[in-house]
């Protein structure tokens, strides 16, 4: 993360190291270096039951990037929050972002205590104060929203709503979302990427649930009722890779694309009940 990332809330002062994360879990499996034996233990154990995750964290990590792009490229998007960020790795939502749009404005989100860790050591009150890390669950919404307009960000101006391989990890994620698709304005975006319920993820998600005490994977009519009746964004809720993928041409790897699914969808003037728009 960069300078302009700044701290809106206390956080706590050590991470556990003995017990896996969901989010040094996942920085293993891209690569990263932020994470302890536990994580890279279980990562392995999670590698046994599917070999293709590493390749599937990868393309969620892609997909993330070209929905930013298309969010400030195409949709004019300046707001964004980012709700489940897990730890900082390269190409960050505020650096695709900033790098299109230099005036946007990013609210990362976590509870994570290694995530506030690296946000502390990398927090810098300089201005402009483009950037914030808010330490919360994704079930405090009034919590968060409060803190990314105490922040600067117009809540009444459409805004880029980021669930971003996260919903997978809560039993009510349509409770989890729907106050956030309340608040934002017309205009506002979602972008949501989550493993797919198919036989070959069932171990994956039980050894989730057996180490972690999380992970339910849902069915593509599930991920897809996530959105809320917002507009979906051609091409509409895809595997990861197959989502406006550069060049134009979808994934080879099959086995690893069809793991997870992903989409971009719109607010519309008016939503009228579940799925039903005017």
């Amino acid at each position: 993360m960069n300078r302009h990332l700044w701290q809106t809330s206390d956080e706590p002062a050590y991470p556990n190291m003995d017990q896996a994360s969901v989010a040094r879990v996942y920085d293993w499996l891209l690569g990263g270096k932020d994470n302890y034996r536990p994580d890279r233990d279980f990562g392995r154990k999670i590698l046994e039951e599917n070999r293709h995750l590493k390749r599937l964290v990868r393309d969620n990590r892609a997909f993330l990037g070209r929905a930013v792009r298309y969010l400030t490229q195409e949709a004019g998007i300046r707001q964004f929050i980012d709700i489940g960020t897990g730890l900082p790795t390269q190409n960050n939502v505020h650096d695709i972002a900033q790098r299109y749009a230099p005036e946007s404005r990013v609210a990362y989100v976590d509870n994570d205590p290694l995530v506030a860790v690296h946000a502390r050591a990398l927090l810098a009150s300089t201005s402009p104060r483009l950037t914030v890390y808010i330490h919360a669950d994704a079930h405090e919404s009034v919590t968060i929203l409060g803190k990314a307009s105490a922040a600067g960000l117009d809540l009444s101006q459409p805004i880029a709503l980021l669930f971003v391989a996260v919903l997978h990890f809560f039993e009510d994620a349509d409770a989890v979302v729907a106050p956030f698709l309340d608040a934002a304005a017309p205009g506002s975006h979602l972008v949501i990427s989550h493993g797919l319920s198919r036989p070959e993820m069932a171990s994956v998600a039980a050894a989730y649930q057996d180490q972690l005490g999380v992970g339910t994977l849902r069915t593509t009519e599930q991920i897809t009722a996530l959105f809320g009746g917002w507009e979906l964004v051609p091409p509409g809720v895809t595997p990861l890779p197959d989502w406006r993928p550069a060049g134009g041409e979808p994934a080879t790897d099959r086995a690893a694309a069809e793991l997870g699914l992903g989409g971009v969808a719109r607010k519309p003037a008016r939503v009228v009940g579940q799925g039903c728009m005017r």
